[in-house]
């Protein structure tokens, strides 16, 4: 089935060496960026129990006690959405400094995790964290990208390769979130675009900041969209 498509990431190596030395990684990066998905697919694989803070019942117990809470916790644990439950950074912080077992903990949590004043204090030294971006089209592709490397060792060869002419537009269009990708027509790629852009607006700005004008950013989001790459004047 579709739903239960999985693109392997090129982080996955990475987060793995991370884990191998490391007592807490966190996976960061956009909303529907596929944070979740590899880190229970990684974890699985790997004996990690899941805890998601999108589930209310997980969210309040942490936010009740969150040393109970981590204390709780198995030997090897994800923990989804950390950034809806900011105290848990400090409990993480006595759990590993009783225990620097490396590989104790996977975090995922969205961009805004690093704006957390507490969370620069709480795991220094003990986290490593790795930035997870939307699929790259290699990956959609399923292939390892070798040009850099080919380039750098002088074997990058100068034939030419075919172009991808009309599949192009389309390929950036319908962009690198994975649930974008498999829908299978523009209209329905560009209705995930709109909800997920309402769902940033509506949750996530509320989040970061106290905006009055929430209802003027889509139109801001669609004028900056619009400016790619040319010069801003503000």
């Amino acid at each position: 089935m579709v739903a239960n498509l999985y693109y392997p990431r090129f982080i996955e190596r990475s987060l793995a060496e991370a884990l191998s030395d490391t007592p807490v990684v966190l996976i960061h990066g956009p909303r529907q960026c596929g944070k979740t998905t590899l880190a229970q697919t990684f974890g699985k694989a790997r004996g990690y129990a899941y805890f998601s803070f999108d589930d209310d019942v997980a969210a309040a117990a942490a936010r009740a006690d969150p040393v109970g809470f981590v204390s709780d916790l198995p030997a090897r644990a994800i923990l989804d959405e950390v950034q809806r439950v900011p105290d848990v950074f400090t409990a993480l912080k006595l759990a590993v400094d009783r225990d620097r077992t490396p590989g104790r903990f996977i975090l995922t949590g969205s961009a805004n995790v690093l704006l957390i004043p507490r969370l620069a204090d709480s795991l220094t030294g003990r986290m490593e964290i790795l930035r997870l971006h939307p699929l790259a089209q290699c990956e959609l592709g399923g292939k390892v990208p070798s040009f850099l490397d080919r380039l750098f060792d002088g074997a990058f060869s100068t034939r030419t390769y075919e172009r991808l002419k009309e599949d192009l537009p389309e390929r950036i269009v319908a962009g690198g979130y994975p649930a974008a990708v498999v829908r299978a027509t523009h209209r329905r790629r560009s209705a995930w675009y709109r909800d997920y852009v309402e769902t940033l607006i509506q949750r996530d700005v509320r989040d970061l900041a106290r905006i009055r004008a929430l209802d003027v950013l889509p139109r801001l989001l669609s004028l900056a969209a619009g400016q790619t790459a040319q010069l801003l004047n503000v």
